[in-house]
């Protein structure tokens, strides 16, 4: 891992540039992300959000479904796609390369940013982007949607049990009938909060397990849930 000499947001400091594995699907991409993150928890504490620089970081929830993306790219390709966090792209690279119609949201525009390069860097493609407090979703994201996303993705979006009827209301307008939620996360209670309130009301699908192996060894034993819930 070097310091990486590639053209990145200037208010970034400096960056390094990983070879991520995806585990199954084999594919390798490239993915810069910041060195140090003192001067985002710097600005988070300015913010009245204090949404920490999460983003920052690889996650194996989004590790994970990169990986479900790119070894199943026929539930995306030619489909018009949201992803809410992209964080550093990675997710975003997959869906790319599967051929989705992306459009992809966070909270911190210098995620948005380093998310497109990334993903201009690995498939020389870059998703539409939208920066938005999903807690408080601006009118621009439900004219974007649209008739609603055939697919929306989300990695590791549920942290507190104020963010489970959010999200729940806003997917409800998000996704088309008939489309797919497809989350990624790595047991939190909030989650499983959320997954119950889900298919009360008539969200359903499978749920699959991936156990790694993870690039950051403090990640080993993390077992991420993957859940492909389809709107009635």
């Amino acid at each position: 891992m070097e310091p990486s000499s590639a053209v990145v947001p200037p208010d970034l400091g400096a960056v390094v540039e990983e070879a991520i594995l995806l585990p199954r699907s084999g594919l390798r991409y490239r993915i810069i992300r910041p060195v140090e993150t003192d001067a985002l928890l710097d600005r988070a504490a300015a913010d009245p959000e204090q949404q920490l620089p999460y983003w920052a970081e690889l996650w194996p929830s989004g590790i994970a479904l990169a990986d479900e993306v790119a070894t199943q790219p026929e539930l995306v390709a030619g489909q018009r796609v949201l992803e809410l966090g992209c964080g550093l792209g990675l997710t975003a690279t997959a869906v790319l390369a599967a051929g989705g119609e992306l459009t992809v949201t966070d909270y911190a525009p210098e995620a948005l940013r380093l998310c497109q390069r990334n993903t201009s860097s690995n498939v020389s493609q870059e998703p539409e982007a939208l920066a938005i407090n999903w807690r408080w979703p601006p009118p621009a994201l439900f004219d974007c949607a649209g008739g609603g996303f055939p697919v929306l993705l989300a990695a590791d979006v549920l942290y507190e049990a104020r963010d489970v009827a959010p999200l729940l209301g806003m997917v409800g307008r998000l996704v088309a009938p008939g489309g797919l939620l497809w989350l990624a996360e790595p047991g939190r209670p909030p989650a499983a909060r959320f997954l119950e309130a889900a298919r009360e009301q008539g969200w359903s699908g499978p749920s699959t397990t991936h156990p790694g192996p993870w690039p950051d060894p403090k990640d080993d034993g993390v077992v991420v849930r993957l859940h492909k819930l389809w709107r009635r």
